[in-house]
């Protein structure tokens, strides 16, 4: 029986073939374009989706492809790999290395492998569902989420306040009350740390598949919890909302708070 396992080695490669499109422009002059929901897209982007989308065309033809970039193919195959060639492109454009490229495999709609990558610092997470995260760095640390029952404890991580509307705004706004500390600015690279240890919450919204397909199993196999405010399982159909906690205790708290 095929594993998501059995695709890590492409995995690993897609996010290889990215990184070699996207470390040349890192922090070179780059003609920046206005997307429609204004957020900034660079060559960079395109190319890596472009590397990404090639690799995965000549090894696994059958498989279907989300990708922010370039859309839809066979979504109606049994794997579907999720990309995201620059998630925190404001991130990369302004020459900080907390962007990451996203590859995530779901199997009949349930993610079951991802990566996180970072190509600027080569930092890299590998979640695959059932084992524990691995974490490559030459900057060190090791993945486990760290313990953190009490939410007063925690340290919560948002990339954007602007991400929320009014009525988001005030429960994301009760829950920082409540935590210990707020850090903004992150991306993926926040799920990454909280995966290390290092953060104990992330809130965010208007979240699209490509934003959260990779992130799951490499939570999840750091011991987190990675589901949508409700606390239920995230969805190619859902409402954009991502709640991470590294201590599963928390998600009732930080979720009734979150549901109002």
């Amino acid at each position: 029986m095929t594993q998501p396992t059995d695709f890590l080695a492409v995995a690993e490669e897609a996010a290889d073939v990215a990184g070699a499109a996207i470390r040349p422009l890192f922090r070179s002059a780059l003609l920046v374009e206005a997307k429609g929901d204004a957020s900034p897209v660079t060559e960079a982007d395109r190319a890596a989706e472009r590397a990404i989308r090639a690799l995965l065309a000549d090894r696994l033809p059958r498989h279907g492809v989300i990708g922010e970039e370039y859309g839809e193919e066979r979504t109606e195959a049994e794997w579907v790999w999720v990309l995201d060639p620059i998630d925190g492109t404001r991130a990369f454009v302004t020459g900080r290395p907390l962007f990451g490229t996203l590859i995530g495999l779901l199997h009949r709609g349930t993610p079951v492998l991802g990566i996180i990558d970072q190509p600027a610092s080569g930092e890299r997470w590998i979640g695959i569902a059932g084992q524990p995260t691995r974490f490559r760095s030459p900057l060190g640390g090791t993945a486990g989420c760290r313990a953190c029952p009490d939410l007063a404890d925690a340290e919560l991580s948002c990339t954007s306040p602007d991400m929320f509307d009014p009525l988001a705004a005030a429960r994301f706004a009760a829950v920082k009350a409540a935590a210990r500390r707020t850090s903004w600015g992150g991306d993926c690279y926040a799920y990454g740390l909280l995966a290390l240890g290092l953060l104990d919450v992330v809130v965010e919204a208007t979240m699209k598949p490509w934003d959260w397909a990779a992130l799951v199993p490499v939570v999840e196999g750091a011991g987190g919890r990675c589901t949508d405010w409700a606390g239920k399982p995230l969805r190619l159909d859902g409402d954009g909302t991502i709640l991470a906690v590294g201590d599963p205790a928390l998600l009732p708290r930080v979720s009734k708070i979150l549901s109002g």
